[in-house]
């Protein structure tokens, strides 16, 4: 049984140190993690390898369930597919493993919880920008990726694998940004 942890931030510049500390603290022999949003499964490929890599009476463990997922649907789905391959998923706070009949319940109302959290979010953060919008002082939300390092990386002859790993991003993230740079052609 290895225990495989999984830190997971939405902006580059939020740090997931304290996590992965947290991670490798309760026991996970290998952590993953990657700044990505957690509203979706799209382009989370580190949380894609660790689910890919579990066997048989491994362990996913988060340090929270909107680390997993901010939607239901994707947090049910991502134990089901853990389940499948005869892994368990645990998350640290509150202390919530899915070994138990129990945890299945848990999990469910927590996924909600964080899906509705999301909601909450992102109401106050539209009441905020059209607030700011209304006095002029709306200056548009922080890039979560280095488009100009990715450019430049690109312009410079990196692979999509480089890039992503010097931006610190996901592959797809790099394709969606160079996809928006006017071709050259």
């Amino acid at each position: 049984m290895t225990k495989i942890g999984y830190a997971r931030v939405s902006t580059i510049d939020q740090d997931f140190e304290l996590q992965q500390e947290r991670l490798k603290a309760e026991g996970c022999v290998i952590v993953r993690a990657e700044k990505v949003s957690g509203a979706s499964r799209e382009g989370r490929t580190e949380l894609a390898t660790i689910i890919e890599f579990l066997r048989e009476g491994d362990e996913l463990v988060v340090t929270r369930l909107d680390r997993l997922g901010r939607d239901t649907r994707d947090v049910l789905n991502i134990v089901h597919e853990c389940e499948q391959r005869g892994a368990f998923v645990t998350v640290l706070d509150p202390h919530v493993s899915t070994r138990g009949e129990m945890g299945h319940v848990i999990l469910t109302v927590l996924g909600m919880v964080a899906q509705m959290e999301r909601r909450f979010i992102k109401e106050r953060q539209r009441e905020g920008i059209e607030k700011a919008k209304a006095s002029g002082h709306y200056k548009g939300g922080k890039a979560r990726l280095d488009h100009a390092l990715i450019q430049r990386l690109s312009v410079q002859g990196f692979g999509t694998s480089a890039i992503a790993r010097a931006a610190n991003c996901s592959r797809m993230q790099v394709y969606r940004v160079l996809s928006k740079l006017p071709s050259s052609a």
